[in-house]
């Protein structure tokens, strides 16, 4: 029989949790195909979410919980859920009840028919989010890809189910500036799409507000893709030419004809555009580096306070 583990990161969703526990335990009675298990990652909660864990792990012996340090993010959170999970399949799902749990079989044995690595669930329908959030996830997934060499699908988030191919692979890998989402795609293997009805939130407030969203979109870009570099290149490569073809076409009005162009207009309008252009070849040169910086220290990606649930379990 496969085992099979729910990875659940955890960040106040305390008015979620019991809903979710519930729904999970039926899972669990109704699907007997598999040894299902459950990991939480609880990543700084300040509510009463870790309480609520601490209580799951007593009453249901299936149960564990990894209680991080502080607030190290999502993709921090799933990290440790990795680097503790060895079951033969893992579901990544996150707690608030927007990814149906229950599809956890048709995951299973689409990979299991199929013999597939990876399956993704696909949205082909998004309750709860504003236009604003569908519109701008669209041209997100359209911006990486293009930016970068892996293919991302469309409308996926990180509810995906993946065997032990794939958890050993990204345990291995130790960057710092983490996405998840082109990481699973980037290690290969084979994968396919489970399209599926994505619900809205059973209760609360979303975690990824829009500067937490540009946050991970930069990372997704820069984690992936040295395109931003080129276009800096590019951009300051028209923007000499421009000014080499202004300076012709000034040159040109002050040897044959009788029109001046005023020159402090000129220097303070070039003084801007190279500036900005500066500052933007800067900057971009600038995320790449911080990224080497932060890798450079070697720093462990997450730190654990305490694992509650489970046997003989090594924190080293």
């Amino acid at each position: 029989m496969d085992k099979l583990e729910f990875l659940i990161p955890v960040y106040n969703e305390d008015t979620c949790l019991d809903h979710l526990m519930e729904r999970l335990d039926r899972v669990r009675r109704d699907f007997t195909d598999v040894d299902l298990s459950v990991l939480f990652v609880n990543d700084g909660s300040s509510d009463n979410s870790l309480e609520k864990l601490i209580g799951y792990t007593q009453k249901y012996d299936y149960v564990r919980v990894i209680d991080l340090s502080r607030n190290f993010g999502h993709q921090f959170a799933l990290t440790a859920g990795f680097d503790y999970c060895e079951a033969d399949y893992v579901c990544i799902i996150d707690g608030d009840l927007q990814d149906p749990p229950e599809l956890i079989k048709d995951l299973y044995n689409r990979a299991k028919q199929s013999s597939i690595n990876v399956v993704y669930g696909q949205r082909s329908a998004r309750a709860g989010e504003s236009m604003f959030k569908k519109v701008s996830a669209s041209f997100f997934y359209k911006l990486i890809n293009v930016m970068c060499k892996i293919e991302i699908p469309r409308d996926t988030g990180d509810f995906r189910l993946i065997d032990n191919k794939v958890l050993n692979a990204l345990k291995s890998m130790k960057e710092s500036h983490r996405f998840i989402r082109g990481m699973v795609p980037w290690v290969g293997f084979k994968s396919e799409a489970f399209y599926y009805e994505r619900d809205s939130r059973h209760a609360g407030e979303t975690k990824y507000t829009l500067p937490k969203m540009i946050r991970f979109a930069l990372d997704g870009i820069f984690s992936f893709s040295r395109k931003p570099l080129r276009l800096a290149s590019y951009l300051g490569i028209i923007v000499a030419l421009l000014g080499f073809l202004g300076m012709t076409y000034m040159i040109y009005l002050k040897l044959f004809t009788n029109t001046a162009v005023e020159g402090i207009t000129v220097v303070l309008t070039s003084i801007a555009i190279l500036g900005g252009v500066q500052l933007l070849i800067l900057g971009i040169i600038g995320e790449y580096l911080g990224r080497i910086f932060e890798q450079s220290k070697h720093r462990p990606l997450y730190v654990i306070n305490e694992i509650y649930g489970g046997e003989d379990i090594d924190l080293s």
